[in-house]
């Protein structure tokens, strides 16, 4: 699986760099999640700007993420460019729950509104 991440003052930044997010790497995903989500972060943004697919077990590392971090009063926020994110949002009903955004930059709006 090909990402890199950045830290900055309680923010990470996970860049996916990959045109899937799927049952062939999701479970590497989770694991880097996990790493991220017990490090000392206020909020995590997942840049899958280049994802052109995800399926269930993409959607399940995301929502490990989220879990992880809720229970640390952490936030998460997902960055979309494609829009095939958004849609397998929309089915589940996550639209309420995770932040889902076209942009790094519109994700560090929100994070300076909050």
């Amino acid at each position: 699986m090909n990402f890199n991440t950045e830290k900055e003052d309680g923010l990470s930044i996970f860049h996916l760099h990959e045109e899937r997010l799927d049952s062939m790497n999701a479970a590497e995903a989770k694991g880097e999640f996990l790493i991220l989500c017990q490090s000392n972060i206020d909020v995590l943004i997942l840049d899958l700007s280049e994802v052109t697919f995800c399926d269930s077990s993409g959607l399940s590392a995301i929502l490990l993420a989220e879990r992880q971090l809720r229970e640390r009063d952490a936030g998460l926020i997902v960055v979309d460019s494609h829009g095939k994110v958004r849609s397998l949002f929309e089915i589940a009903k996550l639209n309420d729950i995770i932040p889902l955004v076209s942009s790094i930059d519109e994700a560090k709006k929100l994070i300076i509104k909050d």
